[in-house]
C-alpha cells in the first residue's frame, strides 16, 4: 500500500462561480466525505497536487489529508477533468474508517516466463485490472499474475488466480484474464477449381493468323 501526505484547505463557499474563481487563482475545488462525517468542501493547490499525481498511482494510494491541522486517511474516488484541456476541475476524497473495507480497482502485472511463449505463443491480456474488496491498509499497488505454466491454447480465469489473503475479487470468477494464443503462420491461398467445373483454355490466335496470311496470298 502506498501512502502520501497532502495539505488541503477547508472552504465554506460553494457553487460554480466559486469553483471558477478558485481555479483562476491556482486552486482546485474538492470535497471529502464519508458515512461518519458531513461532506466538507476543500481547496487544493493545483501545482502541488498535479506534481503529486505524477509520482503515484492515485487509485490505490491512501492520502493522509491534513485539513486545518486535522488529518484524515482518504482515497481519491473521482478526478473530474476538462474535456479537452489538461485541467483538473474537481477532486472527490472518501474518508477511510479503520476496519471498514473499500472497493478499488488494482492493475494486473504478469510475472514468470510462460511455457507457451517459449514455444512461440503470444500472450493476449484480456483484463488489465481487477476490482477488489479490501481493508484500506492492505490495498496493493498491483496484483501479480503468474503465467509460468500457461501453455499454448490455455487461458487463465479469475478463479485460477492466487491472491494475497484478505483480498476479495468482485469480478466474475469465470472471466478470462489472459490467454496464450498460437502464432499466426503465414498461409498461401491456392485457388483450385470446384469439382466438375469447366476450365477455360487460353484463346489460340495461331489459326486466325494463318487465315490472314492465306487471304493475303490470294490477293497477290
Amino acid at each position: 500500500m502506498a501512502t502520501v501526505q497532502f495539505t488541503a484547505e477547508s472552504r465554506s463557499d460553494t457553487g460554480k462561480g466559486v469553483a471558477r474563481k478558485l481555479r483562476a487563482a491556482g486552486r482546485i475545488p474538492g470535497v471529502i466525505y464519508g458515512h461518519a462525517r458531513a461532506p466538507q468542501p476543500l481547496s487544493l493547490n493545483t501545482r502541488d497536487f498535479v506534481h503529486l499525481l505524477e509520482k503515484v498511482s492515485y487509485a490505490t494510494t491512501v492520502f493522509e489529508l491534513d485539513v486545518a491541522g486535522a488529518t484524515s486517511n482518504a482515497l481519491i474516488r473521482e478526478i473530474q477533468r476538462h474535456p479537452y484541456r489538461k485541467e483538473i476541475l474537481h477532486v472527490d476524497f472518501q474518508e477511510l474508517v479503520a476496519g471498514e473495507k473499500v472497493t478499488v480497482r488494482v492493475p494486473i502485472v504478469y510475472v514468470g516466463a510462460s511455457i507457451g511463449v517459449k514455444e512461440g505463443g503470444i500472450i493476449d491480456q484480456i483484463m488489465h485490472e481487477l476490482e477488489i474488496h479490501v481493508d484500506p491498509m492492505q490495498i496493493p499497488n498491483h496484483l501479480d499474475v503468474d503465467i509460468t505454466n500457461l501453455g499454448i491454447g490455455r487461458s487463465l480465469h479469475v478463479s485460477d488466480l492466487q491472491l494475497p489473503e484478505g483480498i476479495e475479487v468482485l469480478d466474475d470468477e469465470n472471466a478470462t484474464v489472459c490467454t496464450c494464443a498460437a502464432p499466426k503462420a503465414a498461409e498461401e491461398t491456392v485457388v483450385t477449381p470446384a469439382e466438375g467445373a469447366v476450365v477455360a483454355e487460353p484463346e489460340v490466335l495461331t489459326k486466325g493468323k494463318k487465315e490472314e496470311e492465306g487471304a493475303e496470298a490470294g490477293k497477290a
